[in-house]
């Protein structure tokens, strides 16, 4: 399309959503993806794209908008297949996390030490939580964080690796210049919703994916994204903070399909795993929150996470042992992997105690 063209696609899609509560009408998917197509254009106007994306906020996006969003989004991603006939997409919140000490970077080798090549995705920093992410984690524990996708995906093929990192940077520049824009806007626009299920490494034959959820809304919205995506299996999981790991002292639900077929639900309940916590993540030391503030420093809890992490695939007992145990179980379940979840769980306390996770983690 051209320049005019494409500020005539946001003009109209203004025109639609942003006429108050009574006269808001939706987009469709082909009128949403052209209006994505100018946001990520580089020639965007931030007041147009920021009225468009706020409006679309308060108006409530529907599946069209998210389908027409997410389409566009890919068009602009540099997809890479790795040499692999399968590969996990893990994906967590590029928000962070906050409320307790994030492990999951450390998940993908873990899920390689069982035999499922696995990539996870993200960003440095990003609102509205601008939490611990894998990408602060993971450089802070000495990796690579700035690979091509095509590099991440050679990772995934190269024995004895199996995982790797890639980041919004290099396989979507067009989405990460907008970052400054999401930052000014505050509120959680569509962007928020679709960026973690892009799927920027694949594998030849099936990709499967892995993600967590908070309200009760999501779940078909999140399958039914992946399905646009091209994800062969889905795994939504009732997690802490968003994120890919349920509670460890309660029971959750789980969302999924496999095959590209019908969704199911399944009720997790933490003790059938062998897992007895009395809280619902990693705790983090008291020590790291400032109580007056009410928050926690975002570098400490990074320092903590890794230390927690590394002592996790060492083989040491405790809640960050747990958490790499469950959500392996559940992922490793829903690849169909292991005959039930328990014995997902065990087979992931298996490779933190042979060492095979920590030596996966260690050649990444």
């Amino acid at each position: 399309m051209t320049d005019a063209q494409l500020e005539q696609a946001i003009a109209v899609a203004i025109q639609k959503v942003a006429t108050g509560p009574e006269y808001s009408k939706d987009l469709s998917e082909e009128e949403a993806f052209e209006a994505a197509r100018y946001i990520l254009s580089g020639q965007v106007d931030p007041v147009r794209a920021g009225v468009l994306l706020i409006a679309l906020r308060m108006k409530r996006e529907t599946n069209e908008e998210y389908t027409g969003f997410l389409k566009a989004i890919r068009e602009a991603t540099d997809e890479a297949v790795a040499d692999v006939p399968e590969v996990l997409d893990l994906c967590d919140p590029y928000d962070g996390f906050l409320r307790g000490v994030p492990v999951s970077p450390f998940l993908p080798a873990v899920m390689a030490a069982c035999g499922v090549p696995t990539i996870s995705h993200g960003l440095e920093a990003t609102g509205p939580k601008f939490g611990v992410t894998h990408h602060q984690v993971l450089k802070a524990a000495g990796k690579q964080v700035l690979r091509s996708s095509h590099e991440a995906a050679a990772q995934l093929a190269k024995p004895g690796v199996g995982w790797s990192y890639v980041d919004q940077s290099r396989f979507c520049p067009d989405l990460y210049a907008l970052l400054d824009l999401r930052r000014r806007i505050i509120k959680r626009p569509i962007i928020t919703t679709i960026e973690t299920l892009v799927g920027p490494v694949r594998g030849q034959e099936k990709t499967h994916m892995m993600a967590g959820y908070v309200h009760k809304a999501y779940p078909p919205i999140y399958a039914h994204l992946a399905r646009v995506a091209g994800f062969d299996s889905a795994a939504i999981v009732r997690g802490v903070e968003g994120g890919m790991t349920a509670s460890l002292k309660q029971e959750a639900r789980f969302f999924y399909y496999r095959e590209r077929g019908e969704d199911h639900m399944l009720e997790l309940d933490p003790v059938e795993l062998g897992i007895h916590q009395d809280t619902r993540a990693v705790p983090i030391p008291r020590e790291l929150i400032n109580e007056q503030e009410e928050r926690v420093d975002v570098a400490d809890l990074c320092t903590v996470a890794v230390d927690t992490g590394m002592a996790a695939l060492q083989g040491a007992q405790g809640a960050a042992r747990d958490s790499l145990a469950y959500a392996g179980a559940v992922a490793l379940f829903n690849l169909g992997k292991v005959p039930d979840l328990k014995a997902g769980a065990d087979l992931v306390r298996a490779k933190l105690d042979s060492g095979e996770a920590l030596e996966r983690f260690t050649r990444g």
